[in-house]
């Protein structure tokens, strides 16, 4: 990725997706799978029941590791025990509502929107974490700040992306997978953000090492001239498939954004019509409004054309009751 500013954005959302493998990516998918299945870390579904986990996912894996099986497994058990330390399933499904939605100030968040390609568009306005967000967030232990993460990562991966997925869009049936998302450095000074840098990185680390593949196009807007000085303390952060997916936009971000957004979609700090900012809710457009109505609240995942409230593990609903 170049820190110099482009004019342009080009972006391939079909490469490596399902749909559209190469006959070497579906064998290599083949393989995963049946490795996966004799390793117990997957089951495939059966009359009845769903596979444990649906294509779109075990293909982010696949990606992340440029369709090397035995990679691509390495990482998916590391993930997988690393969901069962942390309980994630529980932790997501018993989050507290206010608390989930409180937390969406400190980290990048929907604006309700999808662009042309059918992704959801995020924005993080890294100004809007002030002094006094930053005193709030440093007042919550460590374990919790981690655990919000989680939580919304949740919220992303089991909610926003499916049920994009479910929306109309002009790359179905392929699934949409991963989000677009638009960075605004306007008015960040360079101590705000060393002083936000380990609470940047670990956001940034939990996403890669367990949401793979979850970040498609990266616009960074309203870059400042001390930008490439900041890119040198995050670049390691990310791995170079993701840092290859960072695109810095000149002085008119509106004219390259609505080559990936269409204007009524684009908030119009960007260039767009739409009358959002990072401290609004999702706007969401008719579509969404015709499946959902008003945008959820709290833990919630998208299945069979429906938001519905996650489950808790079984288990842990027997070891309450005794």
């Amino acid at each position: 990725m170049s820190i110099e500013p482009t004019s342009t954005v080009t972006v391939d959302v079909l490469a490596g997706h399902l749909g559209h493998l190469t006959e070497a990516q579906q064998d290599a998918f083949a393989i995963f799978h049946e490795n996966l299945s004799k390793a117990k870390l997957y089951t495939p579904e059966s009359e009845g029941s769903r596979p444990s986990h649906d294509e779109p996912t075990l293909l982010r894996f696949l990606r992340a590791r440029r369709f090397d099986p035995a990679k691509a497994q390495k990482q998916f058990a590391d993930a997988e025990a690393w969901r069962a330390k942390h309980n994630v399933e529980e932790l997501y499904a018993t989050f507290p509502a206010d608390e989930l939605e409180s937390s969406r100030r400190f980290y990048p968040r929907w604006t309700g929107r999808r662009d042309k390609n059918g992704l959801p568009v995020y924005v993080f306005r890294l100004a809007s974490l002030d002094s006094t967000l930053q005193k709030e967030l440093n007042k919550v232990p460590a374990e919790r700040r981690y655990e919000r993460i989680v939580a919304l990562y949740e919220a992303m991966s089991r909610f926003v992306l499916p049920f994009c997925s479910h929306l109309p869009h002009s790359t179905s049936p392929t699934p949409i997978s991963s989000v677009t998302t638009i960075i605004d450095l306007e008015n960040v000074s360079i101590g705000s953000l060393w002083n936000w840098r380990k609470h940047l990185q670990e956001a940034s680390s939990l996403a890669t090492a367990n949401y793979p593949e979850t970040l498609s196009t990266i616009a960074v807007v309203n870059s400042p001239s001390f930008f490439p000085t900041v890119w040198g303390w995050i670049k390691p952060w990310f791995d170079e498939g993701t840092r290859n997916k960072v695109h810095v936009l000149g002085k008119d971000p509106g004219s390259v954004l609505r080559t990936l957004v269409d204007a009524q979609d684009l908030p119009k700090p960007y260039g767009g019509e739409l009358d959002w900012t990072f401290q609004d809710e999702p706007s969401l457009d008719d579509a969404a409004k015709a499946v959902v109505g008003e945008m959820p609240k709290g833990p919630v995942v998208f299945i069979d054309g429906q938001a519905q409230k996650p489950l808790v593990p079984i288990k842990n609903q027997t070891s309450t009751s005794s």
